[in-house]
């Protein structure tokens, strides 16, 4: 099994040099097994999201990461965990808050000081743990 860097999915996805577009798929459709790391997950929606080059919406990127985990020779480090991430999402959570989230199923409440919008969106849909900002 060989495991993909956020490189090979990007110009996968975006097909933006032909050369290496040219590998990657090559290497996605060729490969008998590969593994998507869920951190490489994560990168891949802030490159295709933040970069000037890209500037792809959340549903488009939403789009993406199912077609890649539903690819049949792909295994995505905590499929269940990113499928309930990429479910968060079309509720309008960003996927990678999402995914923290979704990681911290076991827990009562995450924790942040950074994301009021995660908090605010992930208790009107009543995503368990309930995400909080801390108040003094």
């Amino acid at each position: 099994m060989k495991a993909l860097d956020t490189s090979v999915l990007v110009r996968y996805y975006t097909m933006d040099e032909p050369r290496q577009a040219k590998i990657a798929a090559r290497i996605i459709a060729g490969e008998a097994e590969l593994f998507i790391p869920r951190t490489v997950l994560i990168e891949l929606y802030f490159v295709l999201k933040y970069a000037k080059k890209y500037r792809f919406d959340p549903a488009r990127i939403g789009e993406v990461l199912r077609h890649l985990i539903d690819l049949p020779n792909v295994t995505v480090e905590n499929y269940d965990m990113v499928t309930t991430a990429l479910a968060s999402q079309q509720l309008g959570l960003e996927f990678p808050g999402a995914l923290h989230v979704a990681a911290s199923v076991r827990c009562d409440e995450f924790l942040t000081f950074d994301d009021r919008r995660l908090a605010r969106r992930a208790q009107r849909a009543g995503i368990r743990p309930r995400v909080m900002v801390p108040v003094a």
